[in-house]
């Protein structure tokens, strides 16, 4: 399933907010593709893009 570019560009923007990841996109590299991340800041991230789709869900 494809994601349409509202939902792309909003967790690129949690990514980079949440886990310092600059992008989504496979860039073909173990040193830009995998990152180590705390916890906390993947449970901060999920629960971010939890919020949107709540408040996307409220808006349709």
């Amino acid at each position: 399933m494809a994601l349409n570019l509202n939902v792309c560009q909003a967790l690129e923007a949690i990514a980079r907010q949440h886990l310092l990841i600059e992008t989504l996109e496979t860039r073909k590299s173990g040193g830009l593709d995998f990152h180590e991340v705390a916890v906390w800041n993947v449970a901060a991230a999920l629960e971010a893009a939890y919020q949107a789709g709540l408040a996307t869900g409220k808006e349709n």
